[in-house]
């Protein structure tokens, strides 16, 4: 049985590959090869919007002055497109890149946001977030880490309790409440971010396994998009508690 605690690679994706029903026409297959060179490619994608976000952003003394349409219609309009490619994975080779260019405007925006309240912090959050990525893919590789039934169980319930600690909160917020302690710079709360961390990083174990099937069962060529996009979600997951992190520890100096 196949698990992820990554909504976009969830344990249906690949149900019928053994049947050979969604095999495309055509008969290319999915490759890891071709995952990771269109992994890149989103990348790059939201590198470029997130670069031109990130130019558009100016301060004032009260703030950030512009820049709430690219934090909030990126993220907006990401979550659609994510989605949308959720539901209809076939129309990842579309959906995805467009997901990765809405994404890039909300990061490139709120990036320049906490780079301006700390200094320095955007270079080490994408430094910690691709040492975590390769250190994780060698670490699964190898074999030193393994996917097993347990680990994936213990993840991916460890995830959706993040993820109601952080829908209550949003919520709460709606009615001037806030959860205490997990969001302050306190030892409870840099504690809390670092299992998040933790968690966000051993999803990307699971989208490595979860990848690998996919190639090993011979999912259609169209799947390379998806799970680049799947990668992506945990790796713009990871990006972002690294920053929460960061900033917490920092705002204790």
């Amino acid at each position: 049985m196949m698990r992820s605690g990554n909504p976009a690679l969830k344990e249906s994706t690949f149900l019928d590959l053994a049947s050979g029903s969604v095999v495309s026409r055509d008969g290319a297959a999915m490759t890891l090869g071709g995952t990771v060179n269109k992994t890149g490619l989103l990348l790059l994608l939201s590198l470029i919007t997130g670069a031109f976000a990130w130019n558009q952003i100016e301060f004032s003394a009260s703030g950030v002055s512009n820049g709430t349409a690219y934090i909030w219609g990126g993220a907006l309009v990401g979550f659609v497109l994510a989605m949308v490619t959720v539901f209809k994975k076939e129309w990842a080779p579309v959906t995805a890149p467009l997901y990765a260019l809405a994404e890039g405007f909300f990061l490139g925006a709120i990036s320049a946001v906490y780079n301006h309240l700390y200094q320095g912090i955007v270079m080490q959050a994408v430094m910690l977030t691709f040492g975590t990525l390769f250190a994780l893919l060698f670490a699964y590789r190898s074999g030193l880490i393994k996917a097993t039934e347990n680990f994936k169980l213990g993840v991916v319930a460890a995830t959706g309790g993040i993820f109601v600690i952080y829908l209550a909160t949003m919520v709460l917020r709606l009615f001037n409440i806030n959860i205490p302690y997990i969001h302050d710079s306190g030892v409870i709360g840099i504690g809390f971010s670092l299992f998040v961390v933790v968690i966000a990083a051993l999803n990307l174990v699971l989208d490595f396994d979860f990848i690998e099937t996919g190639v090993e069962q011979g999912a259609p060529k169209y799947m390379e998009w998806y799970g680049a996009f799947g990668l992506m979600v945990t790796l713009v997951w990871l990006y972002l508690e690294f920053l929460r992190l960061l900033s917490k520890l920092q705002s204790r100096n």
